[in-house]
Parts: structure tokens; C-alpha cells; sequence
């Protein structure tokens, strides 16, 4: 009897799922997407692998590997990914839109709640608290990529190259990810034992039963390369560059707040290898140090905003686009609301933009053959890069909050024993993002009302 019931349940499992259906879970996915790519990426494994069984853990992977080879937040990616071989191009551009859009709402509706209740005692209180918990946090990023990326000495030079170069030098971020990218190609031909990274996503594959896309399903045929969809494809991602580019010139010139954030946002996408942790020094130089959009104290707050929230960490441009757009309001005095919301936005729109270009071009390509997808030699080189590069961030964190005022302010006692017990907690308790930073939001408003 069971057997003959578990067999009459497969067709049920190979039902075509309906848009509305997929809708309402990508819609939810948005709303409970916590824990940063990690989290995420597992999030969908357990409900589209595991229990709806809309897709096979070997394609999962498959596609999951392709993301990673991707600049741009690769969770947001896999959830486009799969939304399009379910229900083509709209079924794509519905998942990973539904990934960003609650975010982006939360996140505006919370930097406005920073910007104008900022001074309250209560306020300051727990943002006292999360500044030194995002420093470990960033900390316990570069040490958990690095524990991954790091292999050899080589890799570990390169990691060290690239401190020096963005710590000592102030090279720009770009600069180092291309010369990382050409170490790890000349690497790959000369020493390619030590620039190929093994074991990945897809060392290990399981048997969840029979689901919608399985292992042997016939590639859909929306989902076969073909040239004229590809250079199709290309027209619309450069149309919808295009036009709200040449719109915001119009209005305000090239040298306009939203024309320069639309420009820079577009090239921090191209630079997300790593991960947001990976572009966030880049965003800081430009945003804090060129642009001035928002001080290096509202970057730490940003950075806690995105981390508390769903969604990908990236999503910490909308609130430096709020900000900037707050602060520099051009529609008028009166309406600085306004000016951050279009801000944050316009600079979401240039931000994920690419990432669905990636994946609605690449897709065709990355289903013509279901073989594993490895890291190449370039994407090696840079990922260790990035170690150092986040941990240059995790310095430039704790020195603004332990030394608020500079070296020759006070040293902040409170912050420091606060920033230590976060890191226990990550990396002795192994606790998640969430429980340490509400932890330590209520020991900073502690802090706070006792000094008061």
C-alpha cells in the first residue's frame, strides 16, 4: 500500500506549478530571505529541493554554480535562475524582483526612520550597540571566506597584496580586481594546481525524489541558446540603461547626484565578485570619500540596517542612495522624503540590473550541457583579493568606532567589550547575524542610559 502510494504521488510532483502559484512563493521568499547568501541559498534548497521538489538538487547546483561565477549577489541570481526555467523571461524577472522589492520598501521606510529620529537617546543607544557588532561581523565574514579561499601560499599572497595595496595605497578597488583577475589567469596556466579551488556547491548531490525539473527533464524550449534572443536581450538591457540614464542627464546633468549614482552603481554591480562584503570598500571610497553622499559613521549604520533585514546585504545602496538623496535633495527643501526614495530606487535599478541581464542571457548557455561548472583561475584570484579587502573594511569599521573622534579622541571601552563578546558569539557559539546584533543593540542601549 505504501508503495502503490508513492507511486501514485509522482505525477502529482511533476505538475506544472502555475505563475500565480510561483508568485505567491517568490513573493514570500522576499519577506523571509534572512542570513545573507548562505542562509538564503539554503532557504530555497529546503523549499524548492526538499519539500515542493519544483526542481533537482543536481540542477540546483548546476545553475547554483553558474551564479558563482557571476558578480552580483548570487541568491537573488539563483532565484532569478530558476523563475526562468520555470516560466520563461516574466517568471525570472517576477522571482528576482520579488527577492529585492521588500527590502528596498523596509530598508526606505528604516532610513528614514535613522535620518530623522538619529538623535533620540534610544536611537543612539542601539546603534552604539550595532556599530561594534557590525565590525566583528565583517571580521567573521573575511575570516569565513578566507578559511574557504585561502589554500596556498600563493593565494594567501595575493590576499596580502591586495591589503597593502588598498590599506597603504588606496588603490582603487577596480584596479585590484583586475590585477587579481590577470594573477589568477597567468597562475591558472602556469601553476594550475594551486589556482583551482575544488569541491564547491556541487561536491555532493542528493536524492529528494522525483521533482518538476529533474535530472533528466528535456531543457525547456525557451531555454535553448539562440542568437537572435540573445542580441534581443542585449537591445532591452541597453534601452533600460539607456533611457533612465540619458532621462536623469537631461534633468540634471552629468554632474547630478542621481546621474552620479546611477553611474557608480552601475559599475559597483560589475564588481560584486565575493559578495557584498567584497564591494562595500568600493562603495565606501566612493560614496563616502569622492561623493560625500553620507559619513563613514552612517556607512556602519547602513551596513546594520541591511544586515537586519531580508533580502541580499547588498541592498545597503538603498539606504546610502537615500541618504544622499536626503541630504542633497533636488527636488526642493521641501521634499527630502521624496529625493531618497527615487534615490534608493534609481539606485537598486542600476545596481540589479546587470544581474538579470547575466542570467536571462547566460541561462541558454549554462542549460546546453548539465556537466559541473568550476571556478576558473581569474574568479580564484580574486576571491582571495577580496579576503584582504574585507578585512581592510573591518579595520576601517572598528577605528570609527573605537576612536570616533580619531586617534586622539577617547577610546571607546563600551564598544571594544561589546565588538568582543559579538565575535565569541560568531565565532565560538556560532550564533546567527540576527541574535548578535539584537544583542548587542540592547548592551549599547544599556551602555547608553547608564552614561546618561
Amino acid at each position: 500500500m505504501t508503495d502503490s502510494t508513492l507511486q501514485s504521488s509522482e505525477p502529482v510532483a511533476r505538475a506544472p506549478i502555475g505563475l500565480f502559484e510561483a508568485f505567491l512563493f517568490w513573493l514570500k521568499l522576499g519577506f523571509i530571505s534572512f542570513g545573507g547568501p548562505a542562509g538564503q541559498i539554503a532557504i530555497m534548497h529546503q523549499e524548492l529541493v526538499e519539500r515542493r521538489r519544483w526542481i533537482s538538487e543536481r540542477r540546483f547546483l548546476h545553475a547554483l554554480n553558474y551564479c558563482m561565477l557571476l558578480p552580483g549577489p548570487e541568491a537573488q541570481q539563483l532565484a532569478t535562475y530558476i523563475g526562468w526555467l520555470m516560466h520563461r523571461s516574466w517568471g525570472g524577472v517576477i522571482a528576482g524582483a520579488l527577492f529585492v522589492l521588500p527590502s528596498l520598501f523596509i530598508l526606505i521606510g528604516l532610513s528614514w526612520v535613522y535620518i530623522v529620529f538619529g538623535e533620540v537617546p534610544v536611537v543612539v543607544g542601539i546603534f552604539y550597540g550595532i556599530k561594534p557588532a557590525v565590525t566583528a561581523i565583517v571580521v567573521h565574514a573575511a575570516h569565513r571566506i578566507g578559511s574557504r579561499a585561502l589554500k596556498n601560499g600563493w593565494l594567501w599572497a595575493v590576499a596580502a597584496a591586495s591589503f597593502v595595496a588598498i590599506f597603504a595605497l588606496n588603490v582603487p578597488f577596480p584596479l585590484i580586481v583586475l590585477a587579481a583577475g590577470a594573477i589568477g589567469y597567468i597562475g591558472g596556466r602556469l601553476l594550475p594546481g594551486s589556482f583551482v579551488i575544488g569541491g564547491g556547491h556541487a561536491a555532493r548531490t542528493a536524492s529528494f525524489g522525483a521533482a518538476l525539473i529533474d535530472d533528466d527533464t528535456p531543457t525547456p524550449e525557451h531555454a535553448r541558446f539562440r542568437w537572435a534572443h540573445l542580441l534581443r536581450l542585449a537591445l532591452i538591457g541597453a534601452a533600460l540603461w539607456l533611457l533612465p540614464m540619458g532621462l536623469l542627464t537631461a534633468s540634471f546633468g552629468w554632474n547630478g547626484t542621481l546621474t552620479q549614482m546611477g553611474w557608480f552603481f552601475t559599475k559597483a554591480a560589475l564588481l560584486t565578485f565575493g559578495g557584498a562584503y567584497a564591494v562595500l570598500p568600493y562603495v565606501y571610497q566612493g560614496a563616502v570619500g569622492h561623493y560625500s553622499w553620507l559619513s563613514p559613521t552612517q556607512m556602519i549604520d547602513g551596513l546594520a540596517l541591511g544586515e537586519t533585514t531580508p533580502g541580499p546585504l547588498i541592498m545597503v545602496v538603498a539606504f546610502v542612495g537615500f541618504i544622499g538623496g536626503y541630504v542633497h535633495p533636488m527636488f526642493g527643501a521641501q521634499y527630502p522624503f521624496l529625493a531618497g526614495a527615487i534615490a534608493a530606487s534609481l539606485v537598486t535599478w542600476f545596481t540589479f540590473l546587470p544581474s538579470f541581464l547575466f542570467i536571462l542571457a547566460g541561462g541558454p548557455l549554462v542549460e546546453s550541457t548539465h556537466n559541473e561548472l568550476k571556478f576558473t583561475a581569474p574568479l580564484t584570484g580574486i576571491t582571495a583579493a577580496v579576503v584582504g579587502v574585507i578585512l581592510n573594511l573591518a579595520l576601517f569599521f572598528g577605528y570609527h568606532v573605537l576612536w570616533p573622534q580619531g586617534f586622539e579622541g577617547t577610546f571607546q571601552w563600551p564598544s571594544a567589550m561589546i565588538a568582543l563578546a559579538a565575535a565569541v558569539a560568531l565565532f565560538r557559539f556560532k550564533r546567527g547575524v540576527i541574535q548578535v546584533l539584537v544583542g548587542c543593540a540592547l548592551a549599547g542601549l544599556a551602555v547608553h542610559l547608564l552614561r546618561g
